[in-house]
């Protein structure tokens, strides 16, 4: 039976935060969790959202985000939803005790060239990979004081 921690990264709108701290987790933690993420509107994958993992070294281009009803068949130790809270509403995810929320703006809700889409979408990644990291230090704190 597989002890590592299983996290889901839910976002609301389409599955750009979601694919990105997906992957940063998968980097960040190596064999340590089992991360995936799921998309409540579009679970397509952005091909810049890509470009700008590849420019800090993350692949995601293998990640497939999961539909959110196949998703709430599963259980995580923890529920990441990733919304923007001037936008969207954050889900509800009844069937976890360790549920957080993270206000990120959505980079894909602007009309802007792609150059200036691309810097959006750097700002949201950045931030996405310090919250990753926060998360991460948690769950390994937890695990230590279950040891």
């Amino acid at each position: 039976m597989d002890k590592r921690m299983k996290v889901l990264f839910l976002s609301t709108g389409n599955s750009t935060r979601g694919q990105m701290a997906e992957g940063f987790a998968r980097q960040l933690a190596g064999d340590r969790v089992v991360a995936v993420n799921a998309a409540i509107e579009s679970p397509r994958s952005n091909p810049l959202v890509m470009q700008v993992m590849e420019e800090v070294g993350v692949d995601i281009s293998g990640q497939r985000p999961k539909d959110v009803a196949q998703s709430l068949k599963e259980q995580f130790g923890y529920v990441v939803t990733l919304y923007d809270a001037a936008r969207e509403r954050s889900p509800v995810f009844p069937f976890t005790t360790n549920l957080i929320r993270w206000n990120v703006k959505d980079p894909t809700a602007t009309n802007v060239p792609a150059e200036e889409k691309k810097e959006q979408l750097r700002q949201v990644r950045d931030d996405i990979k310090d919250k990753v990291q926060g998360l991460l230090h948690k769950i390994a704190q937890r695990d230590r004081t279950a040891a």
